[in-house]
């Protein structure tokens, strides 16, 4: 049997690096249990928002939280609103969970939330958004095939990506028995490590079951400095 590895999971350090960053200390299972808690607080609160990517920073005070979205909009909201609702509803959630009988807190002060929103000027170059596209059409009964060909006309498109590939997972069309379609197009090199290859997994939630969703996009090589 072959063994799948996620693209990016054994290119960290290499031509990658970790979506969260910082120093930890002495408490670690706390500090991860709490990056974990606020990446599905902000995936659940901003749906719609089209987010891509989340990576967080620690400090020895301050929590840096970066946002890559394509409608950052909604995320700001009006005069800056969105992001101090955010902020407040992060902290709420920190001081309420309790893991291995301490609080998520590393002094009596609770540390600094920033919010920093990086907007993607286009969504079709980012395998998550593709993948949220791709679960948007299939929930609203489009046939698999038409979708997938049209997402990959979309990806390839664009002169930054070299080659793509989707691949949807389930009961297509609501048919009895479950199984595997997906469509390529151009160079996708998943066994080179210098290959710059985006990879995301969604889920489309229809009335006949779910449908898993995968997209790789490989965007060239990528040497280290």
């Amino acid at each position: 049997m072959s063994h799948k590895v996620h693209p990016k999971s054994f290119r960290i350090k290499g031509v990658e690096d970790w979506n969260v960053r910082g120093f930890y200390g002495k408490k670690m299972p706390l500090y991860l249990e709490e990056d974990v808690l606020i990446k599905d607080l902000l995936r659940k609160v901003l749906i719609e928002a089209s987010v891509s990517q989340i990576e967080i920073e620690h400090s020895a005070n301050k929590i840096n939280i970066i946002i890559e979205s394509a409608r950052p909009g909604i995320i700001i909201g009006r005069g800056g609103q969105g992001v101090e609702t955010l902020k407040k509803m992060i902290l709420s959630k920190m001081e309420k969970k309790v893991f291995s009988g301490e609080r998520l807190k590393d002094s009596k002060k609770p540390r600094e939330i920033k919010i920093d929103i990086r907007e993607i000027k286009n969504p079709w170059i980012s395998a998550e958004l593709v993948g949220q596209w791709v679960a948007q059409q299939l929930e609203k009964r489009i046939p698999f095939r038409q979708v997938l060909k049209m997402g990959l006309e979309r990806v390839s498109q664009n002169k930054e990506v070299k080659g793509a590939r989707i691949e949807v997972n389930g009961r297509l069309n609501g048919v009895e028995i479950a199984r595997k379609e997906w469509l390529k197009s151009g160079r996708l090199p998943l066994q080179t490590l210098r290959a710059d290859i985006d990879y995301a997994k969604q889920q489309a939630f229809c009335t006949y079951g779910v449908i898993g969703i995968k997209i790789w996009l490989y965007k060239g090589e990528k040497f280290n400095k």
